[in-house]
């Protein structure tokens, strides 16, 4: 039974987790409101599981407090654990079993009747479209048909927090937003979700709040529009006739906006953050006035992916080979 007196289902502060000479997290504080979707964003090797892996009661902080629902993730774990469900990177499924004999075990492992758990087994496979699928053994199933069963043995026990470790890494885009459509729906039905994603369109499609974790530490937090707006209001995007003026031309956008303008060599597209996009007509008379012709011109609200390479210096999909081995363990 969720506590009451808390309008909080996670409560952390300062956990650190290390390996050895590794520091996997270092200091992560998080706040998840109840009946909300809370991701932790951040590149493979981030710390995003490691973090998961202590408030769900599977690894000891070094440091740091935790509380699922008002419920101290070290002094009691047995209610933190009646409160959770867990959904990690890879399949806890049984490959040489069907579906359906997957789901019944779990089910009688949660100590429901044999009746009680075929009749769940039945109801998780029709909401999950796995009907047709139910007597295959897995190992003939397809990697979003696995991701969508380990989803249905996590809701067995029907917990108020799911914590969802990168639920769709490896799906393709239709399974991907077939999973979104689940996840939206447990929110609706009263359910919490902590969700880590690498994906940045998947953080800015489902989550309420975003905590931008990279080497073990979060090191921004906030809604979508917020994390946006820390990069700048607009994002000017633009692309020469004559791409040898590329320099040129960054030099005069630098001068005009007051800020780093960044290059993609491979497509030769300028990038700047803007806060007044009302600045575009001076560009372009500037760059006219310097016989420097644009080819295409856009002007956009940021996306997450800029606010990542912004905050951190890297893209999200770029992590250390450390920090990727030690995400590992």
């Amino acid at each position: 039974m969720t506590n009451p007196a808390t309008q909080f289902a996670v409560e952390a502060e300062g956990l650190v987790k290390t390996f050895g000479e590794q520091r996997a997290v270092d200091g992560v504080s998080l706040t998840v409101p109840t009946g909300s979707v809370y991701g932790v964003l951040g590149p493979n090797g981030a710390g995003k599981t490691t973090t998961i892996r202590m408030l769900a009661t599977l690894l000891r902080p070094d440091a740091g407090n935790a509380r699922i629902f008002g419920y101290d993730v070290v002094r009691e774990p047995t209610a933190v654990r009646s409160l959770v469900g867990v959904t990690g990177q890879y399949a806890s499924v049984d490959e040489d079993m069907t579906a359906t004999e997957n789901l019944v075990i779990f089910s009688r492992l949660l100590g429901l009747t044999r009746a009680a758990a075929k009749r769940k087994s039945a109801e998780l496979l029709e909401e999950f479209d796995l009907v047709e699928a139910a007597n295959k053994p897995l190992k003939n199933f397809s990697g979003g048909m696995r991701r969508r069963l380990d989803l249905a043995a996590s809701l067995i026990a029907a917990p108020p927090l799911l914590f969802l470790d990168e639920p769709t890494t490896g799906l393709d885009p239709r399974t991907r937003a077939q999973m979104w459509e689940t996840i939206r729906r447990l929110v609706r039905d009263g359910s919490t979700v902590l969700l880590t994603t690498q994906y940045l369109d998947e953080a800015d499609q489902l989550a309420d709040r975003i905590a931008v974790i990279d080497r073990g530490r979060v090191i921004a937090d906030g809604t979508a529009d917020e994390l946006k707006s820390s990069v700048g209001v607009s994002t000017l995007l633009l692309t020469l006739v004559d791409r040898t003026r590329t320099e040129d031309a960054r030099r005069l956008i630098a001068e005009q906006l007051g800020t780093e303008v960044a290059i993609t060599p491979e497509a030769g597209r300028l990038t700047a953050p803007m806060n007044n996009a009302r600045a575009t007509p001076e560009i372009l008379i500037r760059l006219r006035d310097n016989g420097i012709d644009v080819d295409e011109i856009t002007v956009s609200k940021p996306s997450l992916d800029e606010v990542f390479l912004t905050i951190t210096g890297h893209p999200a999909d770029d992590a250390d080979p450390a920090d990727t081995e030690r995400s590992l363990v």
